[in-house]
């Protein structure tokens, strides 16, 4: 059976070891990891080209358009066979994989975000603990923010441009929405445009050219030069994957993670998280899918999810979580990372076949606002017109095709 995934490193050694349990635990299906690059284009490739592999190693927010594309098959069939149901995952994570009354996807491996702070620098600026609110965030970075000669920065507090992961989703940060559910867009959502206006006032704070050189100095992610852990930007928002990063290139950097600041006006955004998955599907047309569901449900099961997330030193999707894995996750802030998705303010983006088209405007919006090209109301009421096009053309095709959304 063939199984295609994107990970490398000590990720793709991870999901290695599982496949190499699954093949030992029994000798009627002997699963083949490949690892591939750019999955989710070459699996659709591959779908159209009639030799899919026979399970897909995708990203949550692909499962949409997966769907919208009839290439994947539905598993509800599978999971009820062998008793998985929505009971056994943090809902957050379980509402990914599953769109329009289906189950499409399981989780592989879950993410969430938050605030990751270097401790020594807030120390360095007489800061004793970390924001709580997105005002006080503003504060504290102003105090650690350094300027040399010609306004040039040489330090900065917090940028929300790095790393740059989230630009389409701040808006949830302050309140905002992005789609209403059910026809609209909510592109200029009264929360999406208080995000830009938060993000435009560092760009009028330090200056366009200013950030722009001051970001150009910066290393890739994956590399001792990266901004955080370079010690370039004292605080960014990340994954439960950053202590991995953290682990291999600045062991010793003295570091800590707190749920991201909420506008001091909205208390009850406080705790918001942006979560994801990895997913595991099984595409259309594929050759053995009883045998590829049989080794999705070894991944799904508590042991199997528990060696891949311990491995890849993540939290688990699954409710039921062992103290072994507790005990001897090696991220030090696992707990905080396991309990984020639990709660009320987990943000996922809108499971819609346009969302590539979306992010990416939305995207644009951001770069506009950050140049001062825009206002962040103006950047976002041009994407309101031309996503709310986009989305009427993409209902309209499924009307067609007499497909609900």
């Amino acid at each position: 059976m063939k199984y295609w995934e994107k990970w490398t490193g000590f990720e793709g050694e991870a999901m290695r070891q599982v496949v190499n349990a699954y093949n030992h635990s029994q000798n009627r299906i002997h699963v083949d990891l490949l690892t591939i690059s750019g999955i989710e284009n070459k699996t659709l490739f591959a779908i159209s080209g009639g030799d899919p592999p026979d399970v897909a190693g995708l990203y949550g927010p692909n499962v949409a358009q997966y769907v919208d594309d009839h290439a994947i098959e539905p598993l509800d069939k599978y999971c009820a066979a062998a008793g998985i149901n929505a009971s056994q995952y943090i809902p957050a994570y379980w509402r990914i994989g599953t769109l329009r009354g289906h189950i499409w996807a399981l989780p592989s491996t879950p993410a969430s975000t938050a605030l990751h702070y270097n401790i020594d620098m807030l120390k360095a600026a007489g800061i004793s603990r970390p924001p709580r609110t997105i005002e006080e965030l503003d504060a504290d970075s102003a105090k650690i923010t350094k300027f040399g000669p010609n306004g040039r920065v040489l330090i900065a507090g917090f940028i929300p441009q790095e790393p740059g992961w989230w630009n389409s989703e701040w808006g949830f940060i302050f309140g905002g929405r992005l789609w209403d559910g059910h026809d609209r867009i909510t592109a200029n959502d009264p929360g999406n445009i208080r995000a830009l206006t938060w993000i435009q006032s560092f760009s009028r704070q330090y200056g366009t050219q200013a950030l722009s050189v001051f970001r150009s100095g910066f290393g890739t992610f994956s590399s001792p030069q990266n901004a955080f852990l370079g010690g370039k930007v004292a605080m960014e928002l990340q994954g439960v994957w950053m202590s991995n990063y953290i682990h291999m290139f600045s062991p010793k950097l003295h570091w800590g993670a707190v749920p991201f600041p909420y506008p001091a006006d909205r208390p009850d955004l406080a705790n918001s998280t942006f979560v994801d998955e990895d997913v595991l599907v099984i595409p259309r047309g594929a050759k053995h899918p009883r045998a590829a569901f049989d080794f999705i449900k070894y991944v799904e099961s508590q042991k199997g999810m528990e060696m891949l997330c311990l491995l890849q030193r993540k939290h688990t999707p699954l409710i039921k979580v062992s103290e072994y894995f507790i005990k001897h996750s090696e991220n030090p802030y696992i707990r905080l990372f396991a309990s984020l998705p639990r709660g009320k303010n987990t943000f996922f983006p809108p499971q819609i076949g346009i969302w590539p088209e979306y992010s990416a405007a939305l995207n644009n919006a951001v770069d506009e606002v950050t140049l001062l090209r825009e206002t962040p109301k103006q950047a976002l009421d041009d994407v309101q017109v031309r996503i709310q096009r986009s989305f009427n053309e993409y209902l309209e095709r499924k009307r067609m095709r007499g497909e609900a959304l």
